[in-house]
């Protein structure tokens, strides 16, 4: 539970995630599903309850060491070094998980294995073929890989993805969402999304959050024919 004053941003959620899991949270605009991503990930501290990993309660947990223990987001955002290359990106990011430090920045050729890491991540989400583009030369669609790029280097067991398809044209966010839907299983991956088609192409669960709780939680297709559901977006797609 967070509350911002008499304001309650998340009621009570009770959110349980199986591992492996391509789960989603959908509802309207304002119902709390940023802040509840931002609960997960030590962003803010709850006013009640707690946050577990694993089976290991990590509520007091700062941000860094969630991301330590597996628990990586992504946000709506992108936050990249423009002038770097997509390798350089990745092989900075696949250093801080190895605890080099600030060593990434010394020629790539002498960290072979920071390297073949990132390469091998690059080559996961197809952007080998980008991997000495500078990350601003690229579309909005592969810029958004580069940034679950850089999460992947830092070995999630929890990837929390923040609107992956936000301000990607249409055209780019179905290779995106088929690319993200290609990871491995050993990922569990959450994801907010507003695409209502990106949602039931890719996620096997789905938790419905309205007004900071949770309305509903299930299979798409019952999600898909819920009543409640169905009046929430509408009520939210004419007005």
């Amino acid at each position: 539970m967070r509350t911002f004053g008499g304001f309650v941003a998340t009621d009570h959620v009770n959110l349980v995630v199986e591992p492996g899991a391509r789960h989603a949270l959908i509802g309207p605009n304002g119902a709390g599903k940023t802040t509840l991503i931002n609960l997960l990930t030590g962003y803010l501290e709850p006013s009640a309850g707690r946050v577990e990993l694993l089976g290991q309660d990590v509520t007091t947990m700062a941000q860094h060491e969630r991301c330590r223990q597996g628990l990586v987001r992504t946000f709506q955002i992108n936050q990249l070094f423009a002038d770097m290359t997509v390798l350089e990106s990745v092989a900075m990011a696949v250093s801080e998980q190895r605890g080099l430090g600030t060593r990434w920045w010394k020629p790539l050729a002498g960290h072979g294995e920071v390297v073949d890491q990132a390469a091998a991540i690059l080559e996961r989400l197809k952007l080998l073929p980008d991997a000495y583009e500078r990350t601003r030369n690229l579309a909005y669609g592969r810029q958004r890989l580069i940034e679950i790029a850089l999460a992947l280097a830092m070995r999630p067991k929890v990837l929390l993805l923040d609107e992956p398809a936000a301000g990607v044209p249409t055209s780019e966010s179905q290779e995106l969402f088929e690319t993200i839907a290609e990871l491995p299983r050993e990922v569990t991956i959450v994801l907010i999304e507003h695409d209502m088609n990106l949602v039931f192409r890719f996620a096997e669960r789905i938790s419905v959050l309205v007004s900071g709780a949770i309305l509903v939680e299930g299979a798409p297709d019952m999600i898909a024919q819920h009543p409640r559901v169905k009046e929430v977006y509408l009520g939210e797609s004419h007005g």
